[in-house]
């Protein structure tokens, strides 16, 4: 997880925060599901500002995004379900997925990335 951000309810300031956190000119690709905030103009926009070629998912089609819906599930099975998270406050909700990002991140090792975290990878490829 490169850039994400938090809040309550999803609008298009949600995602332009989280484009704002990738680099100024990252030349890469973003892929989404055709809701309405990353169909939005500002959001195209930005992204093209950015060099970013967008890629959305056919409707109705959650495995275009198999990527990003492991790790939900991941996040979900490994700290809400398993610690028994249900009807959580807001705040307790925000706090729980940053640590988790954090530790995703940082520690948590992958069998197809040979056994090392993402950043471990990452520093190795570079």
């Amino acid at each position: 997880i490169i850039a994400y951000t938090i809040k309550d309810k999803q609008d298009v300031s949600l995602v332009l925060d989280t484009l704002e956190q990738l680099p100024k000119e990252c030349d890469g690709l973003l892929h989404s599901d055709q809701g309405s905030v990353y169909t939005s103009y500002q959001y195209q926009k930005q992204g093209q500002l950015k060099g970013i070629t967008m890629s959305m998912s056919r409707k109705g089609t959650p495995s275009d995004n198999a990527c990003i819906e492991s790790f939900h599930a991941s996040l979900k099975s490994e700290t809400f379900y398993l610690d028994g998270l249900y009807n959580t406050p807001t705040s307790i909700v925000i706090q729980t997925v940053i640590d988790y990002i954090k530790y995703y991140n940082q520690y948590r090792i992958q069998q197809k990335l040979g056994y090392k975290s993402p950043i471990e990878y990452r520093q190795s490829i570079a």
